[in-house]
């Protein structure tokens, strides 16, 4: 049974929302004219005046829907009761895509190069992994919710705002992605000390999926064992690991970088 035309644009719609929560987050979005907010959300039990007046003046101002939940229904939309004082907010993500609708771009003939993240559990690393990946040569960030950490206001801080217009492709178990880049034209990158290749002196001839693994574990070996192609990345004075955001960097550069030397273990540092 296939979906209907109007679910299959529902659905597409909503894949590019992001629900922002918590009361100066949700102002700062609404007082931010080029983000695209479509609802503004509040628990009925806030109380009227100060920064919920603020945000309800600011809807106002901007023509933006304001609807009243339950404390519980509130809840469930900002997905962080203990965290979201009793608001939320749906902003437009137009770089936001859901794996499927993004694999379709993996036919076109200029290669892409993406970043997938396998267990990226600090909300600081991954907005500066966004961020770099937004201003670099980076064309989808693969994140899957199971994993990593939540697209919440410290991402949102972390990233400088950038999370907002990222190139993010939204997919369930990062294994099942991979696979499914793979069959799609894509090879499968990781970094390991051991490998011969260095990171800057790597010229993929197809798209490429780089992987980065977590900050303490790295690279899962689900993941691992889908990998083409090993790279390493040389550094020097005895140094043998980066922070997994400095990692990001350096593949999102790696295009307009070139690098030799001896290569070491790299493993994201523990935060």
């Amino acid at each position: 049974m296939t979906d209907s035309a109007l679910y299959t644009r529902k659905k597409a719609r909503f894949s590019r929302m992001l629900t922002v929560y918590g009361r100066k987050p949700a102002l700062e979005a609404l007082r931010d004219e080029s983000l695209g907010c479509h609802a503004l959300h509040l628990a009925d039990n806030n109380r009227e005046g100060g920064i919920i007046a603020e945000l309800t003046a600011e809807a106002a101002r901007r023509g933006v829907e304001v609807i009243h939940h339950s404390r519980a229904e509130l809840a469930r939309i900002s997905k962080n009761g203990k965290q979201d004082q009793g608001v939320a907010v749906d902003i437009a993500c137009p770089g936001f895509r859901t794996l499927e609708d993004f694999l379709p771009s993996l036919l076109q003939d200029r290669a892409l190069r993406l970043l997938a993240l396998d267990g990226i559990s600090n909300p600081a690393n991954l907005g500066m992994i966004v961020r770099s990946a937004a201003a670099g040569q980076v064309d989808g960030i693969i994140w899957s919710p199971r994993g990593n950490a939540a697209l919440g206001p410290l991402v949102i801080k972390a990233s400088a705002g950038t999370l907002y217009r990222a190139p993010l492709v939204i997919a369930g178990e990062l294994p099942a992605a991979l696979r499914q880049c793979r069959e799609n034209g894509a090879g499968i990158c990781i970094l390991d000390a051991n490998a011969t290749t260095s990171l800057f002196d790597y010229r993929p001839a197809r798209h490429c999926v780089y992987v980065l693994g977590n900050e303490t574990e790295g690279v899962s070996a689900a993941v691992r064992e889908l990998a083409d192609t090993a790279l390493s990345i040389p550094m020097a004075n005895g140094v043998e690991s980066l922070n997994v955001a400095v990692t990001a960097s350096l593949i999102a550069y790696a295009g307009l970088l070139g690098a030799s030397g001896k290569s070491t273990e790299l493993r994201p540092e523990a935060e």
